[in-house]
């Protein structure tokens, strides 16, 4: 995070000062090739540039004292160590985003050059009721374990000697709390009625996009890094692991979804920009990914979600827009239907949960029977469809 830029650059104390003024009022060096900044006071830049000088020079990672730890480092640190887990593909962009957002309210809030040591009880408290100004019981826990999760950060790193106390009051919502947020949130299931009259509206590729989510219970980044080589169009069945947890699932489809998969790629499916997405089963109009994250030139980034942008402006168009109702409702609506079908461990690797470590029974599979996987999908298509063949094929041989 780059700091914030001053009016006027200061002026050298001295000609042989090594330092020189940077436009955002501190005192800089480029060292190996990359700028460093050491602070609007000349005496203590110059003492930190001497103090640091030679790790720099030498291309060593310096080891930062604990008690000169700002809250900007922190974040600086914190979001390097996750971007090379974003660039290793075991971090979603989503999330990395969700990571600098956070960085970024509590660089702003706390204030840059604020000492990390320094933090206490009582300013966590004020965040969180600052945050607490602005969102739900939901969002509320989901943005105090973030913040949690980036200064414990500094003590498992060994930046900081001693662990942050955050106090008694930052912590996530009751249980209560969150049962009532929910239900003024409101269902996130759509009934069959419904389904159907957005499935007859629905264009390619969202129609197919949206019987992969019904029939298959994927979501946006499901469908957004679905390779063409994960469909067997000859057996009719799909195998693709989760990109969230990399649990395997192999699912077989409706007739009604290999009909529109096949549609989607030889009718809807233009030249990809980039050659990452030349194997994928869609890309957009522009040759993009549809869930993605666009950087911008100061080096932040924003999430680009098409998927649940294009399934929303139809709901409205449809007049069935509600809070809270988005693409990843069809996920809710599969599993709330295949429930019925009475068989959990299926619904569940359809789903591409993890089996339950404390339930044996559900860790020892190694696979399942074709013949369940099937049954369940054959509940939600009845479902969704109750006037067709119940014992349409699927998923064949």
């Amino acid at each position: 995070m780059p700091p914030a830029k001053s009016k006027q650059k200061p002026k050298k104390p001295y000609p042989d000062f090594p330092l020189f003024p940077h436009a955002t009022g501190q005192w800089a060096k480029k060292i190996r090739g990359k700028l460093y900044y050491f602070g609007t006071d000349p005496d203590a830049a110059l003492a930190k540039y001497l103090d640091e000088k030679d790790d720099r020079q030498a291309g060593r990672t310096r080891r930062q004292k604990a008690d000169e730890l700002t809250v900007r480092d922190l974040a600086n640190h914190f979001l390097t160590s996750k971007q090379r887990v974003l660039d290793s593909g075991e971090l979603s962009p989503q999330t990395w985003r969700n990571y600098y957002d956070a960085c970024e309210k509590v660089v702003t809030f706390f204030g840059t050059e604020r000492l990390v040591i320094d933090l206490a009880s009582d300013d966590f408290e004020r965040l969180r009721a600052d945050y607490a100004k602005t969102r739900g019981a939901n969002a509320l826990a989901t943005v105090v374990q973030r913040v949690r999760t980036i200064f414990r950060f500094a003590n498992d790193t060994d930046l900081i000697d001693r662990p942050v106390r955050f106090g008694p009051q930052f912590r996530k919502p009751s249980r209560k709390a969150l049962r009532q947020a929910r239900q003024a949130a409101g269902s996130r299931m759509i009934e069959a009625k419904d389904l159907r009259r957005i499935l007859d509206a629905a264009k390619q590729p969202l129609k197919a996009m949206m019987l992969l989510g019904l029939n298959c219970a994927f979501g946006q980044t499901d469908v957004a890094n679905l390779p063409v080589a994960a469909i067997d169009f000859k057996t009719g069945w799909v195998d693709f692991p989760r990109p969230k947890t990399a649990i395997p699932r192999r699912i077989p489809l409706w007739a009604e979804t290999e009909a529109a998969l096949r549609e989607a790629i030889a009718k809807h499916r233009p030249a990809p920009k980039s050659e990452a997405d030349a194997g994928l089963v869609f890309v957009t109009h522009q040759g993009n990914r549809w869930v993605r994250t666009r950087h911008r030139e100061n080096g932040g980034c924003v999430p680009v979600d098409s998927v649940n942008l294009e399934f929303t402006k139809l709901l409205e168009e449809l007049g069935l827009k509600r809070h809270g109702l988005g693409f990843y409702a069809l996920r809710h609506v599969h599993r709330t239907i295949a429930d019925t079908a009475k068989d959990l461990p299926a619904a569940d690797a359809i789903m591409g949960h993890a089996p339950d470590a404390g339930d044996m029974p559900s860790v020892y599979p190694e696979r399942l029977d074709d013949d369940r996987l099937r049954a369940v999908v054959n509940v939600v298509r009845a479902w969704l469809w109750p006037k067709s063949a119940v014992a349409a094929k699927v998923g064949r041989k």
